[in-house]
C-alpha cells in the first residue's frame, strides 16, 4: 500500500470529487468518500474559513491505506444546506459535535475515528468525548478544542489577543456586513495570518474559496464566533449537549494531538496545560515548518497520527 510520508502532493487545482449528499438531523451534508466501503472509518473535519480540500492529501493517503474515509463539508460551507428554512442559523459548537453524530447515523457507521483542526477538531473533540462508544481514536490539532463559555470573557495575555481581532470584529454589526461583503479577502488575509510559512497559491486558496458562497455561511459564521462569548443564545435543541460540554469533559479515547510549530493563531506549548483533558493521550506533537491548517500544510504527519491511534 501507499507509504503517507512519499505519496506525492495533489495539484492545487486538483478537487475532491465526487460530492455525495445525504439528510443527517438537520442538514443536507455534501461529503467526500475514499476508500473501500468496508474498511475502518474515518471522518475529516475541516475548519474556518477552510473547507474539505484542507484534506486532499490526506483522504487519498489514508484511503490507499484500506480507510473508508469520509469528509464532509461542515454546516455553512460548500454545498451542505439546511434542510428546513426554518432552523436556526447556529454555528455553536454543540452544533457542530450533533452534526458529526446525525452523520455517522445517517452513512450508518457505529465507530470510526474523529481527526480534524479549527471547528472540525471541536466536532471531533466533541464526539469524542460525549460519545467515546462511536470513537476508535482522536486525531486534533489546534488544542483542547471544548470551548470554555463561562470564562470566555477573561482577558488573555496582549500578545494572545491581537491575532483574534476577527473574532471581535465578528461582534459588531459592522463585522457581519464585512464578512458578508469581503468574505473571501477576510479569509485570505486570515490564511495568511495563521500559517506564515505556507506558501499557498492563488488557485488552491480559490479551490477552498468558493465554499464561503453558501448562503448560510455568514449567519453560522456570525452565530459561532458570538456565542462562544456568551453573547448570543444557542439553538434550544443543543441545549443538552451544551450543558455536558460546559463541564469541559476529558477525552477517553486514544488521542493524538497535533500543533503547527508557525501557527498564528493558536498558541503553541508543550501540551502539558492541557493534559489532564486526556486520559488516554498517546502523543502530543509540535509539527515543524506548519501552521494551523495541519493536515494541508503536513499531510504526511497527519495521516500518520490517523493511522497510529487507529491500531492503539
Amino acid at each position: 500500500m501507499t507509504d503517507t510520508a512519499s505519496a506525492p502532493r495533489a495539484p492545487s487545482t486538483k478537487r475532491l470529487e465526487p460530492l455525495r449528499h445525504v439528510d443527517a438531523g438537520v442538514l443536507n451534508i455534501a461529503y467526500y468518500e475514499a476508500g473501500p466501503a468496508d474498511g475502518p472509518a474515518v471522518m475529516l473535519l475541516h475548519g474556518f474559513p477552510y473547507d474539505i480540500h484542507a484534506y486532499v492529501d490526506v483522504a487519498p493517503a489514508l484511503a490507499a491505506r484500506g480507510c473508508r474515509v469520509i469528509v464532509p463539508y461542515l454546516r455553512g460551507y460548500g454545498p451542505t444546506v439546511f434542510r428546513d428554512k426554518a432552523t436556526p442559523r447556529s454555528g455553536e459548537q454543540a452544533a457542530v459535535g450533533a452534526d458529526l453524530m446525525a452523520l455517522l447515523d445517517a452513512l450508518g457507521i457505529k465507530r470510526a475515528v474523529f481527526a480534524g483542526y479549527d471547528w472540525g477538531g471541536r466536532a471531533a473533540s466533541i464526539g469524542a468525548a460525549l460519545w467515546p462508544e462511536r470513537c476508535i481514536g482522536l486525531v486534533c490539532a489546534n488544542g483542547y478544542m471544548i470551548q470554555d463559555i463561562a470564562h470566555a470573557m477573561v482577558p488573555a495575555r496582549p500578545e494572545r489577543e491581537v491575532p483574534l481581532w476577527y473574532q471581535y470584529y465578528f461582534q459588531l454589526e459592522r463585522g457581519r456586513a464585512g464578512l458578508a461583503a469581503n468574505r473571501v479577502g477576510i479569509a485570505k488575509i486570515l490564511w495568511s495570518q495563521w500559517s506564515p510559512s505556507w506558501a499557498f497559491d492563488e488557485a488552491c486558496f480559490a479551490r477552498s474559496a468558493v465554499a464561503f458562497d453558501n448562503p448560510d455561511y455568514v449567519d453560522v459564521v456570525i452565530h459561532s464566533y458570538r456565542h462562544r462569548y456568551g453573547v448570543v443564545a444557542g439553538d434550544p435543541q443543543y441545549a443538552d449537549i451544551q450543558r455536558r460540554l460546559d463541564a469541559l469533559p476529558a477525552i477517553t479515547v486514544p488521542t493524538i494531538s497535533l500543533d503547527g510549530a508557525d501557527d498564528g493563531v493558536t498558541f503553541v506549548t508543550d501540551g502539558s496545560g492541557t493534559a489532564e483533558k486526556y486520559t488516554s493521550r498517546l502523543a502530543y506533537r509540535v509539527i515543524p515548518g506548519a501552521g494551523h491548517n495541519l493536515p494541508q500544510e503536513a499531510p504526511e504527519a497527519f495521516a500518520a497520527a490517523v493511522l497510529e491511534v487507529m491500531k492503539a
